[in-house]
């Protein structure tokens, strides 16, 4: 079934306020209205709850296809049509109307338990050449299961994917089925950016602030899964090679700004405090020291503290929770008004997140799609211009000039 979604956006001016703005001024009305759900003081004012904006370009979202199961990952291919993930461990080649190919066959099992499955996927610089497709994946292994990365030919006939190799794993393994990270994108030298979770578990958390372990990390490495050399740990006896960025939760979510080439990401907070980072290599994002957010059972999380010195601070982050997962720089001719807003599917907020960010600081939100009662897992722009979202329901969105 296809259905179309008219949005009649205001066409009055919104103004939103920049980041050189003094913090004895007042911020716009926030497009946030619930409570959070703890009353802790962010380090800089606009770090949560900014002011609204909308945009003024009318634009339509339409489904093209509700055929998916359980989609995490969207990448588009040169030819404009799609390469999707889905959970249970099938690819799927999409048109830009919503044609699904059959599942994909030769990918190595997956372990598709609770947030364990199929996961983040992208394709060589060169795939017009060699076809390669990257992806990342939880993988059963004895003791437990793992984030994993591998990659392999996609046939020209498009029916399978040819020898299929696992190149990296991100471990120790875990006996549980929450937080694998997942996201993988390929920087502009041609090496991968990949994304671990901690787990999700106590007895795993601290290992985010362990330089000796692969969870709760950004790492990166080359497609043959070594460690990028240069790298900021690399002379560090006591440190893995490939980690660039550590002390994270459960990062859902990876960009590159297409003006600046600095890499962002965002990841599920606790209760609260789901966060946006810029990522600088070496640095300590905090988890589980430091967290705006709380225990789902609503205790305080460790000594309860949200900065110190030494730990990165999120550019910005939500609470109440929106779940954050895929995101993407916006970098099309379509809505010129977009430029460079950075575009986050919302699974428990069940919108997309459209930010607005001026010198590294968000200065405006504004929440599409938020009448769909959709979970949002993974955002892409397309190469029409338009932005193309996946939910958890099955669904594939196209959000396009009106």
């Amino acid at each position: 079934m296809k259905k179309i979604i008219l949005l009649s956006l205001a066409l009055g001016t919104l103004q939103f306020v920049s980041c050189a703005q003094s913090h004895t001024e007042k911020f716009p009305e926030s497009v946030e209205k619930n409570a959070p759900n703890a009353d802790y003081k962010s380090a800089f004012k606009g770090q949560t709850r900014i002011g609204a904006v909308k945009s003024k370009t009318p634009y339509e979202a339409k489904v093209l296809t509700e055929g998916l199961t359980s989609p995490w990952g969207i990448k588009s291919l040169p030819d404009g049509r799609f390469i999707v993930t889905e959970k249970a461990g099938n690819f799927r080649i999409v048109t830009n109307t919503g044609e699904l190919s059959k599942p994909i066959t030769g990918l190595p099992p997956v372990y598709a338990e609770g947030q364990g499955g199929l996961l983040g996927v992208t394709i060589d610089p060169n795939f017009d050449k060699n076809r390669m497709v990257y992806w990342t994946f939880s993988e059963i292994v004895e003791g437990g299961n793992h984030t994993s990365v591998a990659k392999g030919k996609l046939s020209d006939d498009e029916s399978k994917i040819e020898g299929a190799t696992v190149i990296y794993r991100a471990t120790p393994a875990h006996k549980g089925n929450l937080h694998y990270g997942g996201r993988i994108v390929f920087d502009k030298t041609g090496n991968l950016f990949v994304s671990t979770g901690e787990r999700s578990d106590l007895v795993t958390r601290p290992q985010a602030q362990s330089l000796s372990s692969g969870l709760g990390k950004v790492i990166h490495i080359t497609t043959e899964g070594k460690a990028v050399a240069g790298n900021p740990f690399e002379s560090q006896s006591d440190a893995r090679a490939e980690l660039y960025s550590y002390g994270h939760r459960n990062v859902q979510g990876l960009a590159f700004h297409p003006e600046t080439g600095d890499l962002w990401e965002n990841e599920f907070g606790p209760r609260g405090g789901d966060e946006i980072n810029l990522i600088r290599p070496g640095k300590n994002y905090g988890w589980p020291t430091i967290t705006y957010g709380i225990e789902y059972s609503g205790k305080k999380i460790g000594t309860a503290i949200q900065q110190k010195e030494g730990l990165e601070q999120p550019v910005y982050y939500w609470d109440p929770s929106v779940s954050p997962s895929g995101m993407t720089f916006y970098n099309g001719s379509m809505f010129p008004e977009w430029k460079n807003n950075l575009f986050v599917g919302c699974l428990s907020g069940m919108h997309i997140a459209r930010l607005v960010i001026e010198n590294n600081k968000v200065v405006g939100e504004e929440r599409l799609l938020s009448d769909e009662s959709q979970r949002f897992r993974d955002v892409t722009q397309g190469k029409d211009g338009a932005i193309y979202a996946v939910t958890d329901q099955g669904r594939l969105y196209r959000i396009a000039k009106k």
